[in-house]
């Protein structure tokens, strides 16, 4: 038997770890309910519900909070390498309302990485799984990492 892992498991165990130093320093997705449900390297799943505060004058989800959530997700992916990587840009489309109680949840899906830039596509979805919005992001690696690499 060996002490380490597979290098899946490793990966896997890595951007767990990122998942929860980037989190655990997130205040403000904290203060709106976020949630990880789960990351794999390159990507990751976040939820949040739908608040009162949450709404626009409209009564249906203010963009700016349904953006936090996609945002979240797409930081959640592209840091689960354990290099430090921020957002160069974002656009991100609505095309379905969300209202107080609603669950979403945001798919990151990593389309593109290579030397310090990636792409990232990410969903939200509500609860009953109708597309909400579409989100693109890109991403650039700054110098740093989250956690210590037991691997380095």
């Amino acid at each position: 038997m060996t002490d380490t892992l597979p290098a899946d498991d490793a990966a896997h165990e890595l951007a767990q770890r990122c998942m929860r130093a980037i989190l655990d320093a997130d205040v403000a997705s904290a203060s709106l309910g976020m949630r990880a449900l789960w990351v794999t390297p390159g990507q990751a799943e976040v939820a949040m519900r739908v608040t009162p505060m949450m709404l626009n004058g409209h009564q249906i989800g203010h963009g700016g909070m349904i953006f936090a959530l996609a945002d979240t997700a797409f930081a959640v992916a592209c840091n689960s390498y354990n290099r430090t990587t921020v957002a160069a840009g974002c656009d991100i489309d609505f095309v379905a309302p969300v209202r107080a109680g609603d669950e979403l949840r945001a798919l990151a899906q990593e389309r593109y990485r290579q030397g310090r830039s990636g792409l990232y596509d990410v969903t939200v979805r509500r609860g009953d799984g109708v597309v909400v919005a579409e989100m693109r992001g890109r991403s650039r690696e700054i110098p740093g990492t989250l956690v210590p690499d037991p691997a380095r």
